[in-house]
């Protein structure tokens, strides 16, 4: 029976909603616990409670999301927390394999859980604290890892790697406690609830997922692997396009910045200098008028300017760079006023500029600085005149290395969201599309190849409309379209098999009428149709049963072979009444009219096959009256064919019409007895008859008894 539509729609609301609500309160009870960890500074990690929880008891995506949420609203608690949300979620993904896998039902397997989790986070955390963010997570665990590197004598490394791996350990045994407790108090019943608010259809069993997987694993790709393979690259694309973007767009931004603070710091320096004292400086230095001062001046534009690296006043000449002002110079180290420098390789091709006091583009070099940026601004004198140039280096070094670890930051960051992106979508595939599209298939499957069961047929019929498919989209209409298709195709086969039952119940009413019309004109032969009709039946299952003949015999042949049987001696309808019940011993001249009775079968059967366009069934009982007087080793008759040149259907009948024969009371002889008669079959057994089929009729004496006795008494 279908099951409404509006009440697969309110118990799967239901389900959601608790789904949701399991979530939240697992992100606030993770949020607790960072928050008292981090009042009360204590060195261990205990954001994760609440997200091994969810993912034991409600499955993947709610694990993913309550580990992702407590990463993102953590960092208003401690700034780095954000940065960890892949390893929280990877944690979840763990548990969602583990608890499926193994469960967490007794202490081997919490301690077991417990400490693979805690070393793949202390693992994971580590690298991302040492190799890429340089900065411990928590300030106490620096304390905690020079105490064990000093206790134990470990370098500085293995003990911060053991250190965070035992932070990690607490997190998790509590984390397993309470899932344990979880499952012990609360009802099956209610974590069903959880698990199957995602389904969009009845909830699929894990023996029916299975049966799923194993009936698509001859599929060269399957709707899940196409829409898995399909979000991955796509939405991988999506992040590594917008994290490009943005890094790009954050490094141009880094450097217009740092290069404008460039050029506002010398062009601010180039105002606080007095040209014309510029000859004064070189000359004399700090003991020159003013100088000193002006070099304090320049120091604050330096401090004051983002970015700068270094700050300095030149003049340029043929015989090198003349030291104004080089504001970290200390007295005892670096250029003092007057110090000529060589010209570094990056400024020859601009040195006419320089020397013709022009203005002059940012210069890129890798020289005595390292690798700088670096801007200069004319200073003039009253006249306009260029005396000397005001330059400021900007460190393109310690910009990509800010620049390098806004990347880190950033792909951790977008690592965290792609998982969640990626499970947010391989979930509402799973559940939209991957599942029901499915199990329609499955069921669908199912149903074509019962459709000549009956009861199989209907069975499957209520499987497909039980599924109770509910996506809101084209999924549900293809569904419910399926569900009438289906329906009213049993039905229709339903009919379409009461008909054929009744054309078939009439025709074979009529073969025997026929039959028995004919048999009654033979006084010698008495219920002889009867019975060799139901031999012919002993014999064909019996052969099915050893397993002789698969090729030919499936159930349509031994089916137009049973109901074929009553017609083998259809051809006595053309033999004379003297000579069919002649009392005594035929003449040769009779008895090869009585032959004929083969042939003339064979003509009627084959017009009747003509009249009703080759039935089946037919076309056996054409070869049961032609040819059932055939013997195996060729002295038959009437074409003298053996071994299997003889039709099956033929040499079958051989033994069943021999054996009735035998054990029949004739006008002319007395009937032998049962035994004799079998006696008699296996003498004949691969020269007279097929010894397979006196084989099976031997082994099948109590059934053939049972006939026998029905008859003769």
């Amino acid at each position: 029976m279908k099951l409404p539509v509006n009440l697969i729609n309110d118990k799967n609301n239901n389900r959601r909603m608790l789904s949701i609500a399991v979530v939240i309160i697992a992100t606030v009870i993770n949020i607790l616990m960072v928050y008292a960890v981090e009042v009360h500074d204590v060195p261990i990690f205990m954001g994760m409670i609440g997200t091994i929880a969810v993912a034991s008891i409600a499955g993947l995506f709610p694990g993913i999301c309550t580990a992702f949420a407590t990463s993102v609203l953590c960092s208003f608690l401690n700034e780095k927390s954000v940065y960890f949300s892949i390893i929280n979620m990877l944690i979840a993904i763990y548990t969602t394999w583990f608890v499926r896998k193994y469960s967490l039902k007794n202490i081997r397997k919490v301690l077991a859980f417990s400490m693979t989790s805690a070393v793949f986070s202390g693992l994971l955390s580590t690298f991302i604290q040492w190799t890429l963010l340089r900065d411990p997570l928590l300030r106490k665990l620096d304390e905690m890892a020079h105490y064990i590197s000093g206790a134990s004598g470990f370098s500085f490394f293995p003990s911060f790697l053991l250190t965070n791996i035992l932070v990690n350990i607490p997190d998790k045994i509590v984390a397993c406690i309470i899932v344990v407790i979880l499952f012990r108090f609360i009802s099956p019943e209610v974590i069903s609830g959880i698990e199957d608010g995602a389904w969009k259809q009845r909830p699929l069993s894990n023996g029916e997922i299975k049966y799923l997987r194993k009936w698509s694993s001859d599929i060269r790709c399957t709707v899940k692997m196409r829409n898995t393979l399909s979000l991955v690259v796509s939405s991988l694309i999506i992040v590594l396009a917008m994290g490009w973007i943005g890094i790009s767009l954050y490094a141009d931004y880094i450097k217009r910045e740092e290069t404008e603070n460039a050029w506002n710091a010398v062009r601010f320096a180039a105002e606080m200098i007095d040209a014309d004292r510029v000859e004064d400086y070189l000359r004399n230095g700090e003991s020159a008028e003013g100088y000193n001062e002006t070099k304090d001046i320049l120091s604050n534009i330096k401090k004051t300017a983002f970015g700068v690296e270094y700050l300095y006043v030149m003049k340029f000449e043929e015989d090198g760079c003349h030291v104004v002002f080089d504001v970290d110079t200390d007295k005892d180290e670096g250029y003092k006023a007057g110090t000529v420098v060589a010209f570094e390789p990056a400024f020859i091709p601009h040195l006419n500029s320089f020397f013709e006091g022009k203005e002059v583009k940012p210069i890129e070099s890798d020289d005595i600085s390292g690798w700088v940026l670096t801007i200069y601004h004319p200073v003039r004198n009253r006249t306009g005149k260029t005396v000397c140039y005001a330059g400021a280096d900007v460190s393109l070094e310690d910009m990509h290395e800010y620049i390098r670890f806004f990347v880190i930051k950033v792909v951790l960051m977008l690592s965290g969201v792609y998982l969640l992106v990626i499970s947010y979508a391989l979930w509402t595939s799973g559940a939209y599309s991957t599942y029901p599209i499915s199990s329609m298939a499955a069921c669908m499957d199912s149903l074509a190849k019962n459709v000549d069961d009956q009861e199989k047929l209907d069975e499957n019929v209520m499987i497909i409309q039980k599924l109770g498919i509910h996506t809101g989209d084209e999924v549900e209409k293809l569904y419910h379209a399926i569900c009438s298709v289906t329906e009213k195709t049993s039905e229709q086969l339903k009919n379409v098999r009461r008909l054929s039952d009744y054309t078939s119940k009439m025709q074979d009413g009529l073969i025997l009428t026929m039959a028995d019309m004919v048999d009654r004109r033979d006084t010698n032969t008495g219920t002889h149709v009867h019975k060799t009709s139901a031999y012919v039946k002993i014999i064909v299952e019996g052969l099915k049963k050893k397993g002789y003949y698969p090729e030919k015999l499936t159930e349509k042949y031994m089916s137009d072979v049973i109901r074929s049987a009553p017609l083998h001696d259809v051809g006595k309808i053309r033999i004379s009444d003297t000579i069919l019940n002649k009392h005594g011993k035929l003449t040769d001249e009779e008895f090869e009219i009585m032959k004929s009775h083969t042939t003339a079968g064979r003509e009627i059967m084959e017009n009747a096959i003509s009249t009703v366009n080759g039935e089946n069934y037919l076309k056996e009982a054409r070869n049961m009256a032609a040819y059932h007087h055939e013997r195996w080793d060729g002295n038959g008759y009437p074409e003298g064919l053996h071994g299997e040149a003889i039709p099956l259907s033929a040499r079958i009948m051989a033994v069943a019409d021999v054996f009735e024969a035998l054990t029949s009371e004739r006008v002319y002889k007395a009937p032998y007895s049962l035994e004799q008669a079998v006696e008699f079959l296996k003498e004949g057994a691969g020269s007279r008859f097929d010894a397979k089929c006196v084989e099976v009729f031997v082994d099948a004496l109590p059934e053939v008894r049972v006939i026998y006795r029905k008859y003769i008494g």
